[in-house]
């Protein structure tokens, strides 16, 4: 990536970021700050071997979709990424899938490449590291990191242990032994407990399994279901999300039998 390319995405994550709701290090709640952006966000638990998020332009709308069965902090930088997509790509590309090749970095795609930089950007800017590191670590400079001081920044950050250590090494923090080290450190203790040892945000840890789905969800379930283009079954689960029942909304249907179907299906459908 050119250096003006990253110069410029750096600018747009910083733009981003004063829309969010920040502390002193890292922004509060990610999700919250996506309410009244220019996409609909929809969470959804689609499973451990679900596709990690996806972004998708249909017709004048943008939908950006995360895996709640991820766990939160891979949940974060996944919605992170689609943002990026968003913000960087969506005038010339319809949609973007997202799997662990591309949310880890691990795709040689150029526009995967720039999404996650955003994302990295957005969750641990350069400076906000810095003043981390000299302000909330003893002597960062002379005893090096520990994982209980990774722990510290993952929570900070609401970010992944794995995350802290590739934005420190891409920064220059830390080098390649160090992150060996640290990742063995953290495979010896584990996260969760290292969180715990800190007074961390465990949460992060662990997935979210949240359902939020726009209410605007509704009037295009049901528009499909009255096209024929999904089942009873799954306006139904569409419409327990809601604490709705068919009956709710019976006067807004088409009566017809259909094939059994999943919400699963719908969403991964929006993919397409």
């Amino acid at each position: 990536m050119e250096a003006t390319r990253k110069k410029e995405i750096k600018r747009k994550a910083a733009s981003f970021r004063t829309k969010c709701n920040v502390s002193q290090y890292g922004i509060i709640d990610l999700f919250k700050s996506c309410e009244g952006c220019s996409f609909k966000l929809l969470r959804y638990p689609l499973g451990e071997d679900g596709n990690l998020g996806f972004t998708l332009k249909k017709e004048d709308d943008i939908i950006v979709f995360t895996n709640t069965s991820s766990r939160l902090s891979r949940e974060i930088f996944t919605l992170a990424h689609e943002i990026g997509h968003v913000i960087l790509h969506m005038e010339s590309i319809d949609s973007f899938i997202d799997d662990s090749v591309t949310i880890s970095g691990r795709s040689t795609d150029e526009m995967e490449k720039e999404a996650n930089y955003f994302a990295a950007c957005l969750l641990m800017p350069e400076d906000k590291v810095r003043e981390f590191l000299d302000l909330e670590i003893n002597d960062f400079k002379k005893n090096g990191l520990s994982a209980m001081d990774i722990a510290r920044i993952m929570s900070e950050f609401s970010v992944s242990f794995d995350m802290v250590l590739n934005r420190l090494e891409n920064l220059g923090k830390i080098d390649c032994i160090q992150k060996v080290q640290l990742e063995s450190e953290r495979n010896q203790r584990r996260v969760s407990n290292l969180l715990r040892s800190v007074g961390g945000n465990s949460r992060l840890n662990e997935a979210s399994k949240e359902i939020d789905i726009p209410h605007e969800y509704i009037d295009y379930a049901i528009y499909n279901y009255n096209h024929k283009a999904i089942p009873m079954e799954t306006l139904e689960k569409v419409l327990e999300c809601y604490h709705l029942t068919i009956e709710d909304v019976n006067d807004r249907i088409v009566q017809y039998s259909e094939a059994e179907d999943d919400l699963d299906d719908l969403i991964g459908g929006l993919a397409d």
